[in-house]
Protein backbone atom coordinates (compact mmCIF):
# COMPACT_ATOMS: atom_id res chain seq x y z
CA UNK A 1 0.00 0.00 0.00
CA UNK A 2 1.50 3.07 -1.25
CA UNK A 3 2.24 5.78 1.57
CA UNK A 4 1.34 9.41 1.25
CA UNK A 5 3.97 11.77 1.01
CA UNK A 6 3.39 15.21 2.80
CA UNK A 7 6.43 16.67 1.52
CA UNK A 8 8.11 17.15 -1.34
CA UNK A 9 10.12 14.96 -2.79
CA UNK A 10 13.90 14.35 -1.55
CA UNK A 11 16.35 15.26 -3.84
CA UNK A 12 19.17 12.61 -5.68
CA UNK A 13 21.33 13.92 -2.72
CA UNK A 14 19.18 13.71 0.05
CA UNK A 15 18.48 10.08 -0.45
CA UNK A 16 21.91 9.23 -0.50
CA UNK A 17 22.63 10.80 2.84
CA UNK A 18 19.44 9.13 3.99
CA UNK A 19 20.29 6.10 2.88
CA UNK A 20 23.92 6.16 4.50
CA UNK A 21 23.12 7.48 8.34
CA UNK A 22 22.68 4.17 9.95
CA UNK A 23 19.37 3.38 11.93
CA UNK A 24 18.59 3.76 15.17
CA UNK A 25 19.32 1.78 18.20
CA UNK A 26 15.52 1.70 20.49
CA UNK A 27 17.20 1.17 24.26
CA UNK A 28 14.50 1.38 26.83
CA UNK A 29 16.49 4.18 28.11
CA UNK A 30 15.54 6.57 24.95
CA UNK A 31 11.78 5.00 25.38
CA UNK A 32 11.74 6.09 28.99
CA UNK A 33 13.22 10.05 28.15
CA UNK A 34 10.50 10.20 25.29
CA UNK A 35 8.14 9.27 27.36
CA UNK A 36 8.73 11.82 30.55
CA UNK A 37 9.02 14.68 27.86
CA UNK A 38 5.57 14.10 26.95
CA UNK A 39 4.93 14.24 30.34
CA UNK A 40 6.89 17.43 31.05
CA UNK A 41 4.87 19.10 28.50
CA UNK A 42 1.40 18.39 29.71
CA UNK A 43 0.52 15.35 27.88
CA UNK A 44 -2.22 13.38 29.75
CA UNK A 45 -1.69 9.89 31.49
CA UNK A 46 -4.43 8.47 29.38
CA UNK A 47 -2.24 9.93 25.97
CA UNK A 48 1.25 8.94 27.20
CA UNK A 49 -0.38 5.49 27.79
CA UNK A 50 -1.21 4.89 24.24
CA UNK A 51 2.02 5.81 22.86
CA UNK A 52 3.73 3.01 25.57
CA UNK A 53 1.49 0.94 23.67
CA UNK A 54 2.35 2.08 20.56
CA UNK A 55 6.02 1.57 21.29
CA UNK A 56 5.33 -1.92 22.74
CA UNK A 57 3.85 -2.99 19.54
CA UNK A 58 6.92 -1.96 17.48
CA UNK A 59 9.37 -3.62 19.82
CA UNK A 60 7.50 -7.45 19.41
CA UNK A 61 8.12 -7.12 15.52
CA UNK A 62 11.14 -5.77 15.94
CA UNK A 63 14.05 -7.96 15.91
CA UNK A 64 16.81 -7.97 18.76
CA UNK A 65 19.66 -5.45 18.16
CA UNK A 66 18.16 -4.66 14.96
CA UNK A 67 17.77 -0.94 14.23
CA UNK A 68 14.68 1.52 13.16
CA UNK A 69 15.42 2.54 9.78
CA UNK A 70 13.03 3.43 6.77
CA UNK A 71 13.07 -0.36 5.46
CA UNK A 72 12.20 -1.59 8.85
CA UNK A 73 9.45 1.04 9.52
CA UNK A 74 7.27 0.49 6.45
CA UNK A 75 7.58 -3.71 6.82
CA UNK A 76 6.43 -3.07 10.33
CA UNK A 77 3.14 -0.83 9.23
CA UNK A 78 2.28 -3.54 6.36
CA UNK A 79 2.38 -6.25 8.92
CA UNK A 80 0.33 -4.37 11.55
CA UNK A 81 -2.44 -3.99 8.50
CA UNK A 82 -1.91 -7.85 8.10
CA UNK A 83 -2.55 -8.25 11.74
CA UNK A 84 -5.77 -6.54 11.08
CA UNK A 85 -4.99 -3.03 11.88
CA UNK A 86 -7.34 -0.38 10.77
CA UNK A 87 -5.10 2.08 8.41
CA UNK A 88 -6.20 4.57 11.21
CA UNK A 89 -4.36 2.80 13.68
CA UNK A 90 -1.53 1.85 12.23
CA UNK A 91 -0.99 5.98 11.80
CA UNK A 92 -1.72 6.46 14.92
CA UNK A 93 1.08 3.41 15.77
CA UNK A 94 3.71 5.84 12.88
CA UNK A 95 2.76 8.94 14.82
CA UNK A 96 4.32 7.85 17.81
CA UNK A 97 7.37 6.60 16.22
CA UNK A 98 7.66 9.42 14.46
CA UNK A 99 7.21 11.72 17.45
CA UNK A 100 10.02 9.74 19.43
CA UNK A 101 12.51 9.91 16.09
CA UNK A 102 11.86 13.81 16.06
CA UNK A 103 12.81 13.73 19.57
CA UNK A 104 16.39 11.48 19.10
CA UNK A 105 17.06 14.61 16.30
CA UNK A 106 16.56 11.47 13.43
CA UNK A 107 13.33 13.18 11.46
CA UNK A 108 15.08 11.35 8.59
CA UNK A 109 14.00 8.11 9.59
CA UNK A 110 10.07 9.03 10.02
CA UNK A 111 7.69 6.64 8.12
CA UNK A 112 5.08 7.88 5.96
CA UNK A 113 1.14 7.95 6.91
CA UNK A 114 -1.02 4.93 5.73
CA UNK A 115 -3.84 6.96 3.24
CA UNK A 116 -7.26 6.03 4.82
CA UNK A 117 -9.73 7.56 2.10
CA UNK A 118 -12.32 5.02 1.01
CA UNK A 119 -10.97 2.55 3.12
CA UNK A 120 -13.53 0.37 4.48
CA UNK A 121 -12.84 -0.74 8.30
CA UNK A 122 -12.75 -4.84 9.03
CA UNK A 123 -15.52 -6.79 10.14
CA UNK A 124 -14.78 -6.80 14.22
CA UNK A 125 -15.19 -10.63 15.02
CA UNK A 126 -16.55 -10.82 19.30
CA UNK A 127 -15.67 -12.66 21.72
CA UNK A 128 -19.18 -14.45 21.53
CA UNK A 129 -19.02 -15.15 17.47
CA UNK A 130 -15.19 -16.26 18.32
CA UNK A 131 -16.55 -19.05 21.16
CA UNK A 132 -19.80 -19.87 18.57
CA UNK A 133 -17.15 -20.81 15.71
CA UNK A 134 -15.23 -23.14 17.99
CA UNK A 135 -18.98 -24.49 18.96
CA UNK A 136 -19.49 -24.92 15.43
CA UNK A 137 -15.89 -26.88 14.61
CA UNK A 138 -16.59 -29.26 17.52
CA UNK A 139 -20.20 -30.29 17.00
CA UNK A 140 -19.40 -30.82 12.93
CA UNK A 141 -16.38 -32.91 14.14
CA UNK A 142 -14.26 -30.58 12.19
CA UNK A 143 -10.79 -31.01 14.75
CA UNK A 144 -8.20 -29.38 12.13
CA UNK A 145 -11.01 -26.71 11.36
CA UNK A 146 -11.60 -25.84 15.62
CA UNK A 147 -7.52 -25.68 16.09
CA UNK A 148 -7.70 -23.28 13.42
CA UNK A 149 -9.82 -21.15 14.84
CA UNK A 150 -8.31 -21.57 18.33
CA UNK A 151 -4.70 -20.90 16.92
CA UNK A 152 -5.66 -17.40 15.37
CA UNK A 153 -7.87 -16.58 18.33
CA UNK A 154 -5.34 -17.19 20.84
CA UNK A 155 -1.89 -16.47 19.16
CA UNK A 156 -1.12 -13.35 17.06
CA UNK A 157 0.73 -15.77 14.32
CA UNK A 158 0.53 -14.27 10.63
CA UNK A 159 -0.96 -16.45 8.61
CA UNK A 160 2.36 -16.85 6.08
CA UNK A 161 3.82 -18.51 9.49
CA UNK A 162 1.60 -21.25 9.84
CA UNK A 163 4.55 -23.42 8.54
CA UNK A 164 6.70 -22.19 11.64
CA UNK A 165 3.83 -24.27 13.65
CA UNK A 166 6.06 -27.11 14.44
CA UNK A 167 5.38 -30.33 16.76
CA UNK A 168 8.54 -29.24 18.40
CA UNK A 169 8.18 -25.38 18.43
CA UNK A 170 4.75 -26.33 20.22
CA UNK A 171 6.24 -28.87 22.33
CA UNK A 172 8.66 -25.65 23.45
CA UNK A 173 5.94 -23.46 23.50
CA UNK A 174 7.64 -20.59 21.50
CA UNK A 175 6.83 -20.13 17.85
CA UNK A 176 9.17 -17.71 15.50
CA UNK A 177 7.22 -15.87 13.04
CA UNK A 178 9.76 -13.90 13.00
CA UNK A 179 9.40 -12.75 16.46
CA UNK A 180 8.61 -15.17 19.10
CA UNK A 181 5.28 -15.60 20.08
CA UNK A 182 4.27 -17.65 22.97
CA UNK A 183 1.83 -20.49 23.01
CA UNK A 184 -0.73 -20.53 25.36
CA UNK A 185 -0.78 -24.05 27.43
CA UNK A 186 -4.70 -24.67 26.59
CA UNK A 187 -3.41 -24.24 22.33
CA UNK A 188 -0.30 -26.15 23.01
CA UNK A 189 -2.13 -29.09 24.70
CA UNK A 190 -4.74 -29.23 21.98
CA UNK A 191 -2.15 -29.18 19.80
CA UNK A 192 -0.01 -31.97 20.82
CA UNK A 193 -3.14 -34.26 21.10
CA UNK A 194 -3.61 -33.60 17.62
CA UNK A 195 -0.61 -34.45 16.47
CA UNK A 196 0.22 -37.55 18.22
CA UNK A 197 -3.59 -38.67 17.34
CA UNK A 198 -2.42 -38.05 13.76
CA UNK A 199 0.70 -39.67 13.94
CA UNK A 200 2.60 -36.29 13.30
CA UNK A 201 6.16 -36.49 15.52
CA UNK A 202 7.54 -33.59 13.85
CA UNK A 203 7.60 -30.91 11.28
CA UNK A 204 4.39 -28.89 10.62
CA UNK A 205 1.29 -29.58 12.55
CA UNK A 206 -1.09 -28.22 10.18
CA UNK A 207 -0.95 -30.36 6.80
CA UNK A 208 -3.45 -31.62 4.58
CA UNK A 209 -4.60 -35.67 4.02
CA UNK A 210 -1.42 -35.87 1.76
CA UNK A 211 0.83 -33.98 4.23
CA UNK A 212 1.39 -31.19 2.35
CA UNK A 213 1.27 -27.41 3.79
CA UNK A 214 -2.12 -25.79 3.96
CA UNK A 215 -2.51 -22.95 1.69
CA UNK A 216 -4.33 -19.63 2.42
CA UNK A 217 -7.80 -20.64 0.26
CA UNK A 218 -7.93 -23.39 1.94
CA UNK A 219 -7.83 -22.12 5.09
CA UNK A 220 -9.99 -19.08 4.49
CA UNK A 221 -12.32 -21.93 3.00
CA UNK A 222 -12.35 -24.02 6.24
CA UNK A 223 -13.07 -21.47 8.78
CA UNK A 224 -15.69 -19.42 6.57
CA UNK A 225 -17.64 -23.55 6.89
CA UNK A 226 -18.67 -22.49 10.29
CA UNK A 227 -20.39 -19.50 9.04
CA UNK A 228 -23.79 -20.66 9.43
CA UNK A 229 -23.69 -22.91 11.83
CA UNK A 230 -22.12 -20.58 14.13
CA UNK A 231 -24.74 -17.52 13.04
CA UNK A 232 -21.26 -15.60 11.94
CA UNK A 233 -20.95 -13.15 9.13
CA UNK A 234 -18.63 -14.87 6.46
CA UNK A 235 -16.43 -11.57 6.19
CA UNK A 236 -15.64 -12.36 9.88
CA UNK A 237 -14.83 -15.87 9.18
CA UNK A 238 -10.91 -16.02 8.46
CA UNK A 239 -7.31 -15.35 10.04
CA UNK A 240 -7.01 -11.88 10.14
CA UNK A 241 -10.46 -11.23 12.01
CA UNK A 242 -9.49 -13.71 14.58
CA UNK A 243 -5.97 -12.42 15.15
CA UNK A 244 -7.16 -9.06 15.15
CA UNK A 245 -9.88 -10.00 18.20
CA UNK A 246 -6.63 -11.58 19.75
CA UNK A 247 -4.62 -8.39 19.88
CA UNK A 248 -7.69 -6.07 20.62
CA UNK A 249 -7.96 -8.77 23.35
CA UNK A 250 -4.71 -8.39 24.70
CA UNK A 251 -4.66 -4.86 24.35
CA UNK A 252 -7.29 -4.18 26.45
CA UNK A 253 -5.76 -6.21 29.28
CA UNK A 254 -2.73 -4.81 29.07
CA UNK A 255 -4.79 -1.25 29.39
CA UNK A 256 -6.39 -2.18 32.45
CA UNK A 257 -3.79 -3.65 34.50
CA UNK A 258 -1.60 -0.14 33.64
CA UNK A 259 -4.27 1.71 34.72
CA UNK A 260 -4.87 -0.13 38.37
CA UNK A 261 -0.81 -0.14 38.26
CA UNK A 262 -0.98 3.52 38.38
CA UNK A 263 -4.03 3.62 40.62
CA UNK A 264 -2.17 1.46 43.02
CA UNK A 265 0.81 3.89 42.84
CA UNK A 266 -1.29 7.14 42.92
CA UNK A 267 -2.42 5.41 46.52
CA UNK A 268 1.08 3.99 47.55
CA UNK A 269 2.20 7.38 47.49
CA UNK A 270 -0.64 9.15 49.17
CA UNK A 271 -0.46 6.91 51.98
CA UNK A 272 3.29 8.11 52.20
CA UNK A 273 2.75 11.87 51.92
CA UNK A 274 -0.13 11.51 54.87
CA UNK A 275 2.50 10.01 57.13
CA UNK A 276 6.05 11.51 56.01
CA UNK A 277 4.65 14.88 53.79
CA UNK A 278 6.22 18.02 54.42
CA UNK A 279 3.08 19.77 54.88
CA UNK A 280 -1.13 19.11 54.86
CA UNK A 281 -1.27 20.52 51.45
CA UNK A 282 -2.66 16.95 50.16
CA UNK A 283 -5.19 15.16 52.20
CA UNK A 284 -7.43 12.62 50.96
CA UNK A 285 -6.46 12.85 47.08
CA UNK A 286 -7.24 16.31 47.02
CA UNK A 287 -4.74 19.24 47.28
CA UNK A 288 -5.67 22.21 49.44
Amino acid sequence: MPLEKSQERPSLSENTERLSRPGLRLTDELELRFLENLREHGRTKGTISTYRRNLSKLRKYLPEDSNLDPAFLSSWQSELLEQGYSPGTVNSCTATVNGLLEFAGRRDLQAGQIPINGEASSPELTRNEYLRLLQAAKLLKKRQTYLLVLLFGTMDLPLRSLSRVTVEAVQEGWVFAPRRLRVPPCLRAELLAYAGERGIGSGPVFCTRYGKLMDRGNINVRIQSLARDARVSAEKCNPRCLRKLCTATQESIRANLELLAEQTYDRLLEKESLTAGWSDCYKGGEEL
